[in-house]
């Protein structure tokens, strides 16, 4: 049976989405649960309402395809990355990162220059997930090592690296939020400019306080010895940083990711022969499988080393796919669509509609938990809305970019948000306080819907 001959009224599907988010939100609040199960448990209630409306195993198998089919680069691209750290913490990419990081990066001025480097790396290079990946892991290090919560820190991570994703010419949501509203893509990025600067001025001021507040100025604890550690371990060199500079170079040439990704590991792995001549093939194989694990004797000093390897992705692998089979069966029961018009029926002002954008892509976020879908179904349900009432399309699609794209990364069971946990060893629900960008992001937009401010009309032809 085709997705087009199923019907379900706005009821059920109100009905679907809150049995959704009241499961998931119980599980991970109260029961202290990992999301795999609310998230498996909703899968079972979404296949049992679609055999209760008749349709046919191929139906729910569709939807099961057209989730998972979504999904395929990224969970690629979480095991890349899962070599790719391994690999460069073997060749002394990541630990020579940590070192010259902690040579001239004061602690008074920490946070706010994590949030400046990942930005500008960020909208050099357009992902989000590279730059988390490799300047972020090493930012994680040298912030544990100077005495900061790791959370406050991945919070920082996160916050550069969504401003650098969201205001990049290069990034994929960006490009697609640009399509989607019929937007040429820098007018689009300079009108995100509105919401981006404070959101960026916002960011600095908070984490500039924290830095001071939380830490008097010098490395302390037991990781004060750090730096001494990895130089002692021989896996500080200069020429370590050189896999970072080629990868980052084919990024700016705007190839797939999975590619920029293979050189990274290729050519850190050819920098590790180099510089590590005691290691064998096994031995790297098994970083590449298991990851980096620390050897200085120090258990608390040895779990900052230990990262990387193919097996540290799999629950969030597991997850994405979890996450993403539910997206697809979602969509083919077409719950999101019926939501959105009942949505619609309740829009009159200009205000009104900004609202109902942003709580409409966040929702999506929740409910699919999929960062493009939230651009793209959200772009579509109210594109003739923004047109009726005489408004730019170019604001709906910064709308899009302030609620979806900055959003997904907060939510547990995100493709983004598995994504940064898996990476940085930070939970979403620890370091989404500190996220500031996210979180400022929506409500700077709603700020500008209600008042009127940048909100530009359909006086002229855009572009």
């Amino acid at each position: 049976m085709q997705n087009e001959k199923i019907h379900i009224s706005g009821i059920a599907a109100l009905g679907l989405v809150i049995s959704i988010i009241a499961i998931i939100s119980i599980s991970l609040f109260i029961f202290k649960a990992e999301p795999h199960i609310p998230i498996f448990a909703s899968i079972v209630i979404l296949i049992t309402f679609s055999l209760a409306k008749r349709q046919s195993w191929d139906f729910i198998e569709t939807g099961l395809k057209n989730g998972l089919k979504e999904g395929l680069t990224p969970i690629l691209l979480f095991i890349l990355i899962g070599i790719l750290i391994g690999v460069w913490m073997l060749s002394g990419t990541i630990p020579t990162f940590i070192y010259y990081g902690g040579q001239l990066i004061s602690a008074q001025l920490f946070l706010p220059s994590v949030f400046i480097i990942t930005a500008v790396i960020g909208i050099s290079i357009g992902s989000s997930f590279t730059t988390t990946a490799t300047v972020g892991v090493a930012f994680i290090a040298l912030g544990t090592g100077m005495g900061f919560n790791p959370a406050i820190v991945a919070g920082a991570i996160i916050s550069g690296a969504l401003l650098g994703d969201k205001m990049s010419p290069l990034s994929d949501t960006t490009n697609i939020a640009s399509a989607v509203c019929k937007v040429d893509l820098f007018e689009h990025i300079r009108h995100m400019l509105w919401t981006t600067i404070p959101a960026a001025i916002i960011c600095l001021v908070v984490f500039s306080f924290m830095s001071n507040g939380a830490n008097s100025g010098s490395s302390v604890g037991e990781f004060a010895d750090l730096p001494a550690v990895l130089k002692a371990e021989g896996l500080v060199s200069i020429w370590a940083l050189l896999p970072a500079v080629v990868m980052f170079v084919v990024a700016l040439k705007r190839v797939p990711a999975i590619f920029v990704m293979m050189v990274g590991i290729i050519t850190g792995a050819v920098m590790a022969f180099i510089l590590q001549p005691g290691i064998n093939v096994a031995q790297l194989m098994d970083v590449m499988q298991n990851g980096y694990i620390g050897e200085t004797g120090d258990e608390a000093m040895d779990s900052i080393l230990s990262k990387g390897g193919i097996q540290s992705m799999m629950w969030s692998v597991s997850l994405v796919l979890l996450t993403l089979s539910m997206g697809g069966l979602i969509q083919q029961l077409r719950v999101m669509e019926r939501l959105l018009e009942m949505v619609q029926k309740f829009i009159s002002t200009t205000g009104k509609l900004i609202l109902a954008t942003v709580v409409t892509a966040i929702g999506v976020n929740v409910t699919v938990g999929e960062q493009y879908m939230s651009i793209i179904l959200t772009g579509q349900a109210f594109e003739k809305e923004y047109e009726k009432q005489g408004i730019a399309s170019k604001n709906l699609a910064r709308v899009l970019e302030d609620a979806g794209t900055v959003i997904n990364p907060l939510i547990p069971y995100g493709v983004s948000g598995v994504f940064m946990a898996g990476v940085l060893g930070v939970p979403v629900l620890d370091y989404l306080p500190f996220a500031l960008f996210c979180l400022v992001s929506p409500l700077l937009s709603l700020f500008y819907g209600f008042t009127g401010i940048s909100i530009k009309k359909r006086e002229r032809v855009e572009g």
